[in-house]
């Protein structure tokens, strides 16, 4: 799509609910549609809704190997709920295996360290994850209100990372908004969700920008 098509399609889609969107992407994907997950609080909305309008469409997740044991028990809850076709990928080294070559996971304080991490633990298994599935339309759970670097995206937003299309159909929701759809489908939620990629909930890991395609590669 062209940037004045994005815009055009964002405009008509911001009255649209959350699977209206969904059906769209999943329309304009040509049979190439992906969602991303980390089963991250107020993910089960995301997926809910993806598999109300796709019930086979592949879940791409980057098992890192440092979720808490609550995100685990939450992924398998999803995962059998709603029957997902869940793609998991994996680092290429195993999280004993940097932690013995390079300590702990790094803190805000060592940002180049973060990085570093983000490439071998998360950047790398989602890059190979995107290869291998090859989507045309990539849906996705960001919001404006996560963090300053999302609120400059919008519902459709062209993705230079992976060639493919984002479509983020909760993009206008508020906290109170996914927890109102989590109460109106009675979908379960998870708050012991932590992202050593990030550190923190302002930081982004790479995979939403654009320093993360360079880092894999150096």
């Amino acid at each position: 799509m062209t940037p004045d098509q994005i815009a055009t399609a964002n405009h008509e889609l911001r009255s649209k609910s959350p699977l209206e969107i969904t059906r769209w992407a999943i329309a304009h994907g040509g049979g190439r549609a992906i969602v991303s997950t980390n089963f991250r609080p107020y993910e089960a909305a995301i997926l809910h809704a993806s598999v109300q309008a796709q019930p086979d469409i592949p879940v791409l997740w980057v098992d890192h190997g440092y979720n808490r044991p609550a995100t685990y028990k939450h992924a398998e809850e999803l995962r059998t709920r709603f029957k997902l076709n869940l793609q998991p990928f994996l680092p290429l080294m195993t999280p004993a295996h940097r932690d013995a070559l390079y300590g702990p996971i790094p803190t805000t304080e060592d940002e180049a360290g973060l990085k570093r991490f983000s490439a071998v633990m998360k950047l790398e298994p989602f890059q190979r994850g995107m290869k291998t599935l090859a989507p045309a339309v990539w849906i996705t759970a960001l919001r404006k209100v996560q963090n300053p670097n999302r609120a400059e995206l919008d519902i459709l937003s062209p993705d230079a990372n992976f060639g493919a299309l984002k479509v983020s159909p909760f993009f206008y929701f508020t906290d109170a908004d996914m927890e109102a759809y989590l109460a109106e489908h009675k979908l379960p939620n998870e708050w012991d969700y932590f992202d050593p990629a990030k550190a923190d909930e302002k930081r982004e890991c790479g995979l939403h920008a654009a320093w993360g395609k360079k880092a894999v590669n150096q």
